[in-house]
C-alpha cells in the first residue's frame, strides 16, 4: 500500500470521526467507496487500537464498530477452520509461531532478529496462524502461574508489535495478527 493511499485513509477516518449523524457518516462512506477494502478495514483497527491506548474508549469503541460493520459488508469475517487444514499443515503453523514468539523473547522484540523469520514465512501470516495464535495464547496463558502469564503476555504484545509493522505480505493480515496478539495478552 503506497504512502497516498494511506493519506487517503486516514483522511477518510478522520472525516468520519468528525460526523455528526449516521446519515452523515453513511453519505460519506459512499461517497469513498473506491476507499473501502481490506487495508482500510485495518486501518481503521489500528486506529481503534491507538485511541483504546489514549483512553478514549467511546472513540475507540465507535470504530470498532464501523470496522465490524465493514468487515461484514465487505466480506471480510472469514473465519477460519482449522479443521479443513491437515495435522501436518496445523504443526506447521503451530511451529512457526513457537518459533518467533521464542525469537522476539530472545532478542527482547528485537526486529533484526525476528523480521527474517518472518520473510521466510510469510505464506504463514494470514488468518491461520490468527487463530493459532489464539487458540494457544488463551489456553497457555490460562494455565500459567502470574508471573509467567505476564511475561507470555508481554513476549505476545511484543510479537504483535513486530508484525504491526512488519512492511511485507498482507497489511491487513499483518494487522488481524496483531489484533489478535493485543486481545490475547489483555487476558492476563
Amino acid at each position: 500500500m503506497n504512502e497516498q493511499r494511506q493519506q487517503a485513509y486516514f483522511k477518510l477516518i478522520q472525516s468520519l470521526l468528525n460526523c455528526h449523524s449516521n446519515n452523515e457518516v453513511e453519505e460519506i462512506l459512499a461517497g469513498n467507496q473506491d476507499l473501502l477494502d481490506a487495508d482500510f478495514v485495518a486501518a481503521v483497527e489500528a486506529f481503534t487500537e491507538w485511541y483504546t491506548q489514549q483512553g478514549k474508549e467511546n472513540t475507540a469503541n465507535w470504530l470498532r464498530g464501523l470496522a465490524s460493520q465493514l468487515r461484514e459488508a465487505l466480506n471480510l469475517d472469514n473465519k477460519i477452520d482449522l479443521q479443513s487444514l491437515s495435522e501436518e499443515e496445523i504443526e506447521a503453523y503451530y511451529q512457526f509461531l513457537m518459533e518467533v514468539l521464542q525469537a522476539t523473547a530472545d532478542s527482547n522484540g528485537n526486529s533484526q532478529v525476528v523480521y527474517p523469520l518472518l520473510v521466510t514465512n510469510t505464506d504463514k501470516l494470514d488468518g491461520v496462524l490468527a487463530e493459532i495464535l489464539r487458540r494457544w495464547g488463551t489456553n497457555r496463558l490460562g494455565e500459567a502461574k502470574a508471573n509467567e502469564a505476564e511475561y507470555l503476555a508481554a513476549v505476545i504484545v511484543g510479537f504483535s508489535n513486530l508484525i504491526q509493522q512488519f512492511p511485507l505480505g498482507s497489511k491487513a493480515s499483518n494487522m488481524e495478527i496483531a489484533i489478535t496478539g493485543y486481545e490475547v495478552a489483555l487476558t492476563v
